[in-house]
């Protein structure tokens, strides 16, 4: 059968049509040489291209830093003084409070967090590490201290953080809740309980203003549960 005007036998090389050869190089080497001598570059030295297989880094921009924020510890005046030794637990909270973010509630049933801040730890840590100072400030107890400090204790304050959060419906205003108990660590009963409620107005604007009202709300929080553990034991 003929063909249809393609040539499918071999075709003599042109004169100016480019030959390649490929040097492989020694076995398990990841370079090699390509050749490529043309007919017009025959005067010249043949031109050597070397390609080589190398991972590349991506260079990415690195993200802009956090504002990190930190909570205060008020001072506080108490009438009773104490010779009680006592014990500031890790406090407990749900999975939303018990990291660094800082939580923004637009309704009741959500919540956000607070863009471009942190914590400077989790905050079950910071609240635990400022209720500490809080009670030792007020010179009221014999010893306060944390676990693994070694205090011989006679009584646990155990807190659970119910709330920590800037509220930005009807107002913008910081709502803290902590519900405190005295736990008697000689024989483990419960000698009192009770929820501390705090709120305090955002005054100004940006990340510092929502913290602020933050930290006045614990302060609060804080020296009357201070107060209240003093006239307790």
């Amino acid at each position: 059968m003929e063909g249809h005007g393609v040539d499918f036998g071999r075709r003599d090389r042109q004169e100016n049509e480019p030959r390649m050869r490929v040097d492989r190089g020694q076995r398990g080497s990841r370079v090699k040489s390509v050749r490529v001598v043309a007919g017009s570059l025959r005067s010249s030295a043949a031109a050597l291209l070397v390609l080589t297989v190398a991972g590349c880094a991506v260079l990415g921009g690195k993200p802009a830093p956090l504002d990190t924020f930190e909570l205060s510890a008020p001072s506080v005046d108490v009438r009773a003084h104490s010779r009680r030794q006592i014990l500031i637990a890790q406090p407990s909270a749900l999975k939303a409070l018990d990291s660094q973010n800082i939580v923004i509630r637009p309704s009741d049933r959500s919540i956000q967090f607070l863009k471009g801040a942190q914590w400077a730890d989790r905050l079950p840590l910071i609240v635990q590490a400022r209720l500490a100072e809080t009670f030792q400030r007020s010179g009221s107890f014999a010893g306060v201290g944390k676990p693994g400090e070694g205090l011989a204790i006679d009584y646990q304050i155990i807190v659970e953080v119910r709330s920590f959060e800037v509220r930005v419906n009807g107002g913008e205003h910081a709502d803290v809740e902590l519900f405190v108990r005295i736990l008697n660590d000689r024989n483990g009963e419960v000698r009192a309980s009770k929820s501390f409620t705090a709120s305090a107005p955002v005054s100004g604007s940006g990340n510092a203003a929502y913290v602020g009202a933050l930290d006045n709300a614990f302060g609060q929080a804080a020296k009357d549960i201070v107060r209240w553990t003093d006239q307790t034991i």
